[in-house]
């Protein structure tokens, strides 16, 4: 089962994503793994990462902290017929657009090649991914290009998808499939 989870900075989503891997994995007891893509480049993403290792701690989870290259450490089939909650898209694209590990002009097919291994390999999986296109501002070429490539990635993980649920305001709100 894949489930994709958006919303906006701040709205739940993170809380609501690792509520129903959890949900998932009481049923049905496997390796529970939290891919981290959020890489710690300054006190306020610290201090972000220190906040999300709370809400998980005591839940069972095994932490892979993977920025870039998604494909090449799933190449040894290391989640096989796992739940798996990946958070999130948004810092993973821009981590194989801009780091020095990542795939670069590359980043779309690196993270699609590597979205569907993991998919393949995990029982269950829960994407975290960001609302975009919805704040009206103006950006530069290069954020256009990021925002761009996440809006397709979204649309892409959107229709393969089971489950597709919004968070606003930390209500989730069922915008594709049955929860059952």
């Amino acid at each position: 089962m894949l489930e994709l989870v958006t919303g906006g900075s701040g709205s739940g989503k993170s809380a609501y994503a690792e509520s129903r891997i959890c949900e998932w994995n009481r049923q049905d007891p496997k390796p529970l793994f939290y891919i981290a893509t959020m890489y710690p480049y300054g006190e306020e993403t610290e201090k972000k990462i220190e906040r999300h290792r709370m809400l998980r701690k005591g839940k069972g989870f095994e932490t892979l902290e993977w920025y870039t290259g998604l494909k090449l450490h799933l190449e040894e089939g290391s989640l096989q017929g796992s739940d798996v909650l990946l958070e999130c898209m948004s810092n993973l694209v821009a981590n194989e657009m801009y780091m020095e590990s990542g795939a670069g002009c590359h980043a779309d097919q690196a993270i699609l090649e590597g979205i569907r291994e993991l998919n393949q390999q995990c029982s269950n999986l829960v994407i975290v991914t960001n609302e975009i296109f919805s704040d009206g501002c103006s950006y530069d070429a290069d954020t256009i290009r990021y925002i761009r490539l996440l809006g397709t990635l979204n649309i892409w993980l959107a229709e393969k998808a089971s489950l597709v649920t919004e968070v606003v305001y930390g209500i989730p709100i069922r915008q594709k499939g049955d929860a059952g």
